[in-house]
């Protein structure tokens, strides 16, 4: 259907849409070609096990098991891929992270999280750009907003959100006590230019400021950077590292309409501030997962209960476990 549409003669005169298109065609063949590739890698792993029972040759073995554990693994991510079938999930995603209560230390916790998911991100082949960024004179920063592109970005990425907690030996406390820090994590698809979502004028208020951290010579010269708030609802999003406060302007908008139709999908929720769920305050009681690194190594997801023992590989953008099995229990819900 898609291939046929391609092919017709005023396809490409709405190229964005035309794009849009090609892409979920591209998304559709390169699902095929996986499926085909992981059948002729059971297929020739089949062979191999018979040719190996045949001639009674378990020198084999080895050889067999680290093909099984690599081609399961493989079948694993592409049954997971099929769960991503929310309507944004092949979307890219837009990834804030705010600092809670505890000034440097839990500063230092969101600058972490901000490297963790960068990691992750480039483990995935994934694209990531910083939209806006509060650092803070002391050190780490009070919150960041990132855009992650990448096919199904959004789908992976919204098992993320929530308060997320740290446990850990302080570097910041010379006396070397334990610290518990905590650090939220939004994610919202992000939207193209053919958004269904009107914004009257009378509701947003615009505010330009100047640009506080990295983004090249127009940045701390000018007041480009842009934050919009949504009076209706207060939702408040802000942009600062594009080249421009008309760019900034557009990728604040953008922002807040992928906000607000996340808030159009919980329609039995009454209040903005229910759309941030369990992690309305960024303390302690409301975390989705727990980083131990004191008394013992561990990190562990309070939805799912799945634990790793390697925390530092985690915070180093090892979350696939977590967002697997988030994936498959919310499949079965």
């Amino acid at each position: 259907m898609l291939s046929k549409k391609s092919y017709e003669e005023d396809f490409w005169e709405d190229t964005e849409k035309a794009q849009k298109t090609m892409q979920e065609l591209k998304n559709i063949k390169d699902k095929i070609q996986s499926f085909n590739e992981l059948n002729e890698e059971f297929d020739d792993l089949e062979v191999l096990i018979e040719l190996a029972l045949e001639e009674g040759d378990f020198s084999l073995h080895d050889e067999i098991k680290t093909a099984l554990n690599k081609t399961s693994k493989k079948a694993e991510n592409l049954k997971l891929e099929t769960l991503l079938s929310g309507e944004y999930d092949k979307n890219d995603s837009i990834l804030s992270i705010h600092s809670g209560a505890g000034g440097l230390e839990a500063q230092d916790w969101a600058e972490i999280l901000l490297r963790m998911y960068s990691r992750w991100a480039d483990k995935k082949g994934f694209f990531v750009k910083t939209l806006d960024i509060q650092p803070d004179t002391e050190g780490g920063i009070k919150s960041v907003t990132l855009l992650i592109k990448g096919v199904n970005a959004y789908g992976y990425l919204k098992s993320e959100k929530g308060v997320h907690r740290l446990v850990r030996i302080s570097p910041f406390d010379s006396s070397g006590r334990r610290h518990t820090s905590f650090a939220s994590v939004d994610v919202y698809p992000a939207l193209g230019g053919d958004v269904e979502i009107v914004l009257e004028p009378n509701d947003l208020k615009v505010d330009t400021y100047r640009a506080s951290g990295a983004g090249g010579q127009h940045v701390n010269t000018t007041d480009s950077a842009v934050r919009i708030t949504h009076i209706p609802t207060g939702i408040v999003v802000q942009c600062q590292n594009e080249r421009s406060q008309h760019s900034n302007r557009i990728t604040a908008i953008r922002m807040l309409q992928a906000k607000l139709i996340q808030l159009k999908e919980e329609e039995e929720k009454e209040k903005i501030e229910d759309l941030q769920g369990q992690y309305r305050q960024i303390a302690w009681g409301s975390q989705i997962r727990s980083y131990i690194f004191h008394p013992y190594n561990l990190v562990k997801d309070h939805r799912t209960n799945v634990e790793e023992g390697n925390a530092n590989s985690v915070i180093d953008g090892d979350i696939d476990i977590f967002i697997n099995e988030y994936l498959k229990e919310k499949a079965l819900q």
